[in-house]
């Protein structure tokens, strides 16, 4: 009896071409019976779009893909190494042509040059972290590690560091606890961190806003130690914390007494810079003593710092115009001068022209706008007087202090006063006593190289404002990579006696007398002096960037790469 060709069909023929024919919708009789041959006509071959096959199947001969690995969370405590690590047997998504870069995180250099250098490269091209493992931890929590990373940044950013070395600061305390991913923002005074733990999860996104800012370098050298043993040393996440919350704990090194009379001082001292004698020094100091009290007053009462300033230039302001109006043999524009030396904010100066030569060109917007309204507020406040003055007298002796100013030449006094000067700036500025000397005698180079140039050279007084300013500059960035420090300390007390206290000074008295056009000239020379200042604290620091020697990076990631990689288009 013959058999029925059809059940054949339905499992071996169409098995052979297909796989398991229980994987298929059998079909009725009524699919078949019209499309059947006759008996002993073979069945024709089978269509190749019935087996129809993706374009993006595999090639024979390669291999599938290993399944996908499962999704962590963000969350969870990061290893030594990730995705980016190249593990035997372990697929990786990219890696770079000439290899990842290795770098040892020992203190072989600076932990300020190392992390600069790895926040400029591409993601993918950083090295891995190679973390000195504890075995009674686990691995920190990443929420944690990202709230340790942004209390470093904000107390760094409060405390006056540039844009580009609190970024430094974040990523190299996040890097040393094994976060790879992570990307951190500076813009004035709002932090943030990113860390994507992969290259499928979400990011995990974090921000912290600088509420308060306030001078203390003290705390600042402290945080620049305590990154440098987290990069370095490897401490553990809860040794970090307590060593931040005992930075937090201790106490100013020197107390409100003290930074008063070194207000005082200073004011003294720069008045003697421009010819004043012991009498102007008195004077000087008394009225800014007086405006510095007068200023925490205001402070106090919630005033915001833009008053503070305004109430803390009339004080010195009065004492020139009240020796002006008694007619006393006194050269009042020296005591003017004097206090505006206290006044004059040289510190946000430079750090905002170093946000913007290094590309941070935000935050550099919001620091020099910020200079400008505190200048603005001393202008106010110096100029209310000075008007008052010139009503009550007009043959005010304040008037055309310029050509005694030029003719005053006294080397050892001058000398003398800007050591003076630098030290009661180091006290303004809550610096550790060990660093007061060096900065000192920083600020006494400063002074010796612009006098050099300009009264005995005859160099204008802006180029050779930029050449001293330079040397500190220079000078500050060795001394704070021989201490592994901030080059803060050493450099903006030094700036001191070179801030453009007297030119400032002309530019407002001929406002008050009405003369705008000598009032312009003389604030556009003060404003150049300024950024000669800055510019030259910043190419010194860059040149001494220049010829020490780099980190050891691998050849992709050797030296600190450019900020602006076009030419402006």
């Amino acid at each position: 009896m013959a058999s029925d060709p059809h059940p054949q069909r339905g499992t071996s023929g169409i098995g052979d071409h297909a796989g398991a024919s229980e994987d298929r919708k059998p079909q009725s009789d009524e699919a078949h019976s019209a499309f059947t041959p006759p008996l002993g006509v073979p069945y024709p071959p089978l269509p190749e779009d019935e087996h129809p096959t993706s374009e993006f199947a595999l090639p024979e001969g390669l291999r599938p893909e290993a399944p996908p690995e499962h999704e962590g969370s963000a969350f969870a405590p990061p290893g030594s190494t990730t995705g980016q690590t190249p593990l035997p047997g372990a697929g990786h998504a990219f890696t770079p042509p000439h290899g990842i870069p290795i770098v040892t995180l020992t203190k072989e250099a600076p932990w300020q040059d190392r992390m600069r250098t790895m926040l400029r490269m591409p993601v993918h091209e950083r090295p891995i972290p190679q973390r000195i493992e504890h075995p009674e931890e686990a691995g920190p929590a990443v929420p944690r590690v990202l709230d340790l990373t942004l209390r470093i940044g904000e107390i760094l950013l409060a405390g006056g560091e540039g844009a580009e070395d609190v970024e430094a600061a974040m990523f190299g305390v996040a890097h040393a606890y094994g976060l790879e991913r992570v990307e951190p923002t500076v813009t004035f005074t709002l932090l943030s961190i990113s860390y994507q733990p992969s290259l499928v999860d979400d990011p995990l996104t974090a921000s912290r806003t600088v509420r308060r800012r306030g001078v203390d370098y003290n705390r600042l050298s402290a945080v620049f130690r305590l990154v440098d043993d987290i990069t370095s040393e490897g401490i553990t996440l809860e040794e970090a914390y307590r060593g931040l919350a005992e930075i937090r704990r201790n106490r100013h090194p020197y107390p409100s007494w003290a930074l008063t009379l070194a207000s005082g001082l200073l004011s003294g001292a720069a008045s003697m810079l421009v010819g004043g004698g012991l009498l102007v020094f008195l004077a000087a100091a008394a009225g800014s003593m007086l405006g510095d009290r007068l200023a925490w007053l205001a402070s106090g009462r919630g005033l915001p710092e833009f008053y503070q300033f305004v109430v803390a230039a009339m004080p010195p302001a009065a004492m020139g115009v009240a020796f002006g109006l008694v007619h006393a043999n006194v050269q009042a524009s020296a005591v003017i001068t004097g206090g505006l030396f206290a006044l004059i904010p040289g510190r946000a100066l430079v750090a905002g022209v170093h946000d913007g030569l290094t590309g941070y060109y935000i935050t550099a917007a919001a620091r020099l706008l910020e200079v400008g309204y505190l200048i603005v507020g001393i202008v106010v406040g110096v100029l209310t007087v000075l008007y008052v003055g010139l009503q009550l007298n007009p043959g005010l002796k304040t008037i055309n202090p310029q050509q005694v100013f030029a003719q005053y030449n006294e080397p050892l006094v001058q000398l003398s006063a800007s050591l003076l000067l630098a030290v009661a700036f180091c006290v303004l500025l809550q610096q550790e006593r060990h660093t007061v000397l060096v900065a000192t005698l920083n600020g006494g180079v400063a002074w010796v190289v612009y006098g050099a140039l300009a009264n005995v050279a005859r160099l204008d007084p802006v180029p050779a404002t930029a050449i001293a300013a330079g040397l500190v500059g220079l000078f500050g960035q060795l001394l704070s990579r021989y201490r592994y420090a901030s080059a803060l300390p050493y450099v903006t007390a030094a700036i001191g006696p070179l801030l453009p206290g007297s030119a400032t000074y002309f530019g407002l008295l001929n406002f008050a007398q009405g003369n705008l056009l000598d009032g312009f000239a003389s604030l556009i020379r003060a404003v150049s002096l300024a950024l000669a200042i800055a510019v030259g604290v910043n190419l010194g620091s860059e040149i001494a960037r220049l010829f020490l020697r780099a980190p050891a990076m691998g050849e992709a990631g050797a030296g600190r790469r450019a900020a602006k990689r076009t030419r402006g288009f």
